[in-house]
């Protein structure tokens, strides 16, 4: 299978997404309305990108881009 070429933004910002979700899902988070917010907001500009409306895109994308988020978590 080919892997999606996903543009650098839209990886950093499911990353983004990933450690703010990471943060609020501690059993007592600190600043937890700050945070939900966050992820509201970052989801938006996540489902509004402009590669998701591109004909390019693979079917696997959306695993993909939370996969290559992961990978770039982990990179110190």
């Amino acid at each position: 299978m080919e892997h999606a070429s996903l543009p650098p933004d839209l990886i950093e910002l499911q990353a983004d997404w990933q450690r703010t979700y990471a943060a609020l899902a501690v059993p007592t988070p600190v600043h937890a309305t700050a945070l939900r917010r966050r992820l509201y907001a970052l989801s938006g500009r996540l489902l509004f990108h402009p590669y998701w409306s591109s004909s390019r895109r693979l079917p696997g994308a959306r695993v993909e881009l939370r996969r290559q988020a992961r990978a770039l978590g982990r990179l110190p």
